[in-house]
Protein backbone atom coordinates (compact mmCIF):
# COMPACT_ATOMS: atom_id res chain seq x y z
CA UNK A 1 0.00 0.00 0.00
CA UNK A 2 2.80 2.41 0.88
CA UNK A 3 4.58 1.65 -2.39
CA UNK A 4 1.37 2.19 -4.33
CA UNK A 5 0.75 5.49 -2.56
CA UNK A 6 4.27 6.63 -3.35
CA UNK A 7 3.77 5.69 -7.02
CA UNK A 8 0.62 7.86 -7.21
CA UNK A 9 2.21 10.72 -5.32
CA UNK A 10 -0.04 10.49 -2.25
CA UNK A 11 1.68 12.38 0.56
CA UNK A 12 -1.09 12.15 3.16
CA UNK A 13 0.77 9.79 5.50
CA UNK A 14 -2.06 9.29 8.07
CA UNK A 15 -4.39 8.34 5.21
CA UNK A 16 -1.85 5.95 3.71
CA UNK A 17 -1.24 4.32 7.11
CA UNK A 18 -5.00 3.90 7.69
CA UNK A 19 -5.48 2.33 4.26
CA UNK A 20 -2.56 -0.02 4.89
CA UNK A 21 -4.17 -1.26 8.11
CA UNK A 22 -7.48 -1.82 6.33
CA UNK A 23 -5.81 -3.65 3.46
CA UNK A 24 -3.99 -5.95 5.88
CA UNK A 25 -7.23 -7.01 7.56
CA UNK A 26 -8.20 -10.23 5.79
CA UNK A 27 -10.86 -11.21 8.30
CA UNK A 28 -14.10 -12.35 6.71
CA UNK A 29 -16.85 -10.23 8.22
CA UNK A 30 -19.92 -11.89 9.72
CA UNK A 31 -22.10 -9.97 7.23
CA UNK A 32 -20.73 -12.06 4.36
CA UNK A 33 -23.04 -14.90 5.38
CA UNK A 34 -25.89 -12.72 4.11
CA UNK A 35 -24.28 -12.09 0.72
CA UNK A 36 -26.86 -14.19 -1.14
CA UNK A 37 -29.89 -13.23 0.91
CA UNK A 38 -29.80 -9.46 1.55
CA UNK A 39 -29.19 -6.37 -0.61
CA UNK A 40 -25.55 -5.30 -0.84
CA UNK A 41 -26.33 -1.94 0.80
CA UNK A 42 -27.21 -3.72 4.06
CA UNK A 43 -23.91 -5.57 4.02
CA UNK A 44 -22.09 -2.30 3.36
CA UNK A 45 -23.87 -0.75 6.33
CA UNK A 46 -22.73 -3.52 8.67
CA UNK A 47 -19.17 -3.30 7.38
CA UNK A 48 -19.03 0.47 7.84
CA UNK A 49 -20.32 0.16 11.39
CA UNK A 50 -17.73 -2.51 12.08
CA UNK A 51 -14.82 -0.33 10.93
CA UNK A 52 -16.05 3.04 12.24
CA UNK A 53 -14.14 4.72 15.05
CA UNK A 54 -17.31 6.58 16.08
CA UNK A 55 -20.96 6.64 14.96
CA UNK A 56 -23.48 9.48 14.88
CA UNK A 57 -27.03 8.84 13.71
CA UNK A 58 -30.27 10.76 13.57
CA UNK A 59 -33.81 9.45 13.20
CA UNK A 60 -37.16 11.23 13.09
CA UNK A 61 -39.75 8.46 12.72
CA UNK A 62 -37.94 5.25 13.69
CA UNK A 63 -35.74 4.22 16.57
CA UNK A 64 -32.17 3.78 15.24
CA UNK A 65 -31.42 0.23 14.09
CA UNK A 66 -28.71 -0.41 16.68
CA UNK A 67 -31.24 0.34 19.43
CA UNK A 68 -34.18 -1.68 18.10
CA UNK A 69 -35.68 -4.79 19.64
CA UNK A 70 -36.40 -7.77 17.34
CA UNK A 71 -40.15 -7.23 17.74
CA UNK A 72 -39.92 -3.56 16.80
CA UNK A 73 -37.76 -4.41 13.78
CA UNK A 74 -40.24 -7.09 12.70
CA UNK A 75 -43.10 -4.58 12.83
CA UNK A 76 -41.13 -2.17 10.64
CA UNK A 77 -40.15 -4.79 8.07
CA UNK A 78 -43.77 -5.92 7.78
CA UNK A 79 -44.61 -2.42 6.52
CA UNK A 80 -41.94 -2.46 3.80
CA UNK A 81 -42.90 -1.44 0.26
CA UNK A 82 -42.78 -3.58 -1.77
CA UNK A 83 -43.84 -6.20 0.76
CA UNK A 84 -41.22 -8.64 2.03
CA UNK A 85 -41.83 -12.37 2.24
CA UNK A 86 -41.70 -13.95 5.72
CA UNK A 87 -38.22 -15.44 5.25
CA UNK A 88 -36.90 -12.11 3.95
CA UNK A 89 -38.19 -10.39 7.07
CA UNK A 90 -36.45 -12.93 9.30
CA UNK A 91 -33.15 -12.49 7.45
CA UNK A 92 -33.35 -8.74 7.94
CA UNK A 93 -34.16 -9.07 11.63
CA UNK A 94 -31.26 -11.46 12.15
CA UNK A 95 -28.90 -9.11 10.31
CA UNK A 96 -30.09 -6.07 12.29
CA UNK A 97 -29.62 -7.76 15.65
CA UNK A 98 -26.15 -9.00 14.71
CA UNK A 99 -25.22 -5.43 13.77
CA UNK A 100 -25.88 -4.42 17.36
CA UNK A 101 -22.90 -6.49 18.53
CA UNK A 102 -20.69 -3.54 17.56
CA UNK A 103 -21.91 -1.77 20.72
CA UNK A 104 -20.98 -4.74 22.90
CA UNK A 105 -17.40 -5.19 21.83
CA UNK A 106 -14.62 -4.88 24.37
CA UNK A 107 -13.90 -1.41 22.96
CA UNK A 108 -17.07 -0.27 21.19
CA UNK A 109 -17.06 2.90 19.08
CA UNK A 110 -18.75 5.91 20.69
CA UNK A 111 -22.35 5.95 19.46
CA UNK A 112 -24.46 9.12 19.47
CA UNK A 113 -28.14 8.71 18.59
CA UNK A 114 -30.14 11.88 17.98
CA UNK A 115 -33.80 10.85 18.01
CA UNK A 116 -36.90 12.98 17.59
CA UNK A 117 -39.68 12.54 20.12
CA UNK A 118 -41.95 11.44 17.26
CA UNK A 119 -39.91 8.25 16.83
CA UNK A 120 -40.34 7.42 20.50
CA UNK A 121 -44.11 7.88 20.44
CA UNK A 122 -44.73 5.70 17.38
CA UNK A 123 -46.09 2.35 18.63
CA UNK A 124 -45.02 0.08 15.80
CA UNK A 125 -46.26 -3.42 16.52
CA UNK A 126 -48.74 -2.23 19.14
CA UNK A 127 -48.67 -1.00 22.72
CA UNK A 128 -46.68 -3.84 24.26
CA UNK A 129 -44.02 -3.78 21.55
CA UNK A 130 -43.79 0.00 21.83
CA UNK A 131 -43.33 -0.06 25.59
CA UNK A 132 -40.72 -2.82 25.40
CA UNK A 133 -38.88 -0.80 22.76
CA UNK A 134 -38.83 2.27 24.99
CA UNK A 135 -37.54 0.24 27.93
CA UNK A 136 -34.76 -1.07 25.71
CA UNK A 137 -33.87 2.45 24.57
CA UNK A 138 -33.68 3.51 28.22
CA UNK A 139 -31.39 0.61 29.07
CA UNK A 140 -29.14 1.26 26.09
CA UNK A 141 -28.94 4.98 26.94
CA UNK A 142 -27.07 3.93 30.09
CA UNK A 143 -24.50 1.95 28.08
CA UNK A 144 -21.03 3.57 28.42
CA UNK A 145 -20.61 3.87 24.64
CA UNK A 146 -24.10 5.23 23.92
CA UNK A 147 -25.21 8.85 24.07
CA UNK A 148 -28.94 9.40 23.53
CA UNK A 149 -30.10 12.90 22.62
CA UNK A 150 -33.84 13.50 22.12
CA UNK A 151 -35.32 16.43 20.19
CA UNK A 152 -38.64 17.22 21.90
CA UNK A 153 -41.83 18.28 20.15
CA UNK A 154 -41.60 21.72 21.77
CA UNK A 155 -38.20 22.40 20.24
CA UNK A 156 -37.83 25.68 18.39
CA UNK A 157 -35.52 24.45 15.63
CA UNK A 158 -35.15 21.41 13.41
CA UNK A 159 -32.12 21.71 11.09
CA UNK A 160 -32.80 18.81 8.70
CA UNK A 161 -35.29 17.59 6.11
CA UNK A 162 -36.14 14.55 8.21
CA UNK A 163 -34.05 11.96 6.36
CA UNK A 164 -32.26 9.41 8.52
CA UNK A 165 -28.52 10.12 8.64
CA UNK A 166 -25.75 7.71 9.63
CA UNK A 167 -22.29 9.27 9.95
CA UNK A 168 -19.40 6.80 10.11
CA UNK A 169 -16.15 8.28 11.38
CA UNK A 170 -13.08 6.64 9.87
CA UNK A 171 -9.58 6.41 11.37
CA UNK A 172 -8.88 9.67 9.51
CA UNK A 173 -11.44 12.26 8.40
CA UNK A 174 -10.75 11.51 4.73
CA UNK A 175 -12.28 8.06 5.22
CA UNK A 176 -15.52 9.31 6.82
CA UNK A 177 -18.75 8.19 5.12
CA UNK A 178 -22.38 9.20 5.44
CA UNK A 179 -25.41 7.11 4.61
CA UNK A 180 -28.60 9.07 3.93
CA UNK A 181 -31.80 7.02 3.96
CA UNK A 182 -34.33 8.40 1.46
CA UNK A 183 -37.69 7.27 0.10
CA UNK A 184 -35.99 5.81 -2.98
CA UNK A 185 -33.21 4.05 -1.10
CA UNK A 186 -29.99 4.80 0.73
CA UNK A 187 -27.17 6.95 -0.64
CA UNK A 188 -23.52 6.90 0.41
CA UNK A 189 -21.72 10.22 0.61
CA UNK A 190 -17.98 10.74 1.02
CA UNK A 191 -17.09 14.01 -0.77
CA UNK A 192 -15.36 16.47 1.57
CA UNK A 193 -17.91 19.24 1.07
CA UNK A 194 -20.85 16.93 1.67
CA UNK A 195 -19.26 15.43 4.78
CA UNK A 196 -18.74 18.92 6.18
CA UNK A 197 -22.42 19.70 5.52
CA UNK A 198 -23.65 16.62 7.37
CA UNK A 199 -21.29 17.21 10.29
CA UNK A 200 -22.80 20.69 10.58
CA UNK A 201 -26.36 19.29 10.37
CA UNK A 202 -25.62 16.79 13.15
CA UNK A 203 -23.94 19.46 15.27
CA UNK A 204 -26.99 21.69 14.95
CA UNK A 205 -29.33 18.83 15.77
CA UNK A 206 -27.35 18.04 18.91
CA UNK A 207 -27.48 21.72 19.84
CA UNK A 208 -31.31 21.69 19.86
CA UNK A 209 -31.62 18.25 21.48
CA UNK A 210 -31.95 17.59 25.18
CA UNK A 211 -28.87 16.56 27.13
CA UNK A 212 -28.51 12.83 27.92
CA UNK A 213 -30.10 13.02 31.38
CA UNK A 214 -33.21 14.96 30.33
CA UNK A 215 -33.43 12.78 27.20
CA UNK A 216 -33.64 9.66 29.37
CA UNK A 217 -36.24 11.36 31.57
CA UNK A 218 -38.36 12.14 28.50
CA UNK A 219 -38.22 8.50 27.41
CA UNK A 220 -39.47 7.53 30.87
CA UNK A 221 -42.36 10.01 30.60
CA UNK A 222 -43.35 8.75 27.16
CA UNK A 223 -43.31 5.17 28.45
CA UNK A 224 -45.58 6.25 31.30
CA UNK A 225 -47.89 8.11 28.89
CA UNK A 226 -48.33 4.96 26.81
CA UNK A 227 -49.00 2.88 29.91
CA UNK A 228 -51.64 5.30 31.21
CA UNK A 229 -53.30 5.76 27.82
CA UNK A 230 -53.51 1.99 27.25
CA UNK A 231 -54.03 0.34 30.66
Amino acid sequence: MHTLAQFYGCTDQPLVDALAVMAADRTRGWWEEYRDTLPARLLDLAEMEHHATALRVTQVINVPGLLQTPEHARALFREAVPALRPHEIEYRISHRIKRQAVLHREQPPPYTAIVHEAALRMQFGGRDVGRAQLRHVTEMSEHPAVTLRVIPFDGTSFPTTGHAIDYFHGPVATLDTVEVDTAHGSELVDAAGQLEKYRLVLDRMEAVALKPGPSRDLVHRITQDIREANP
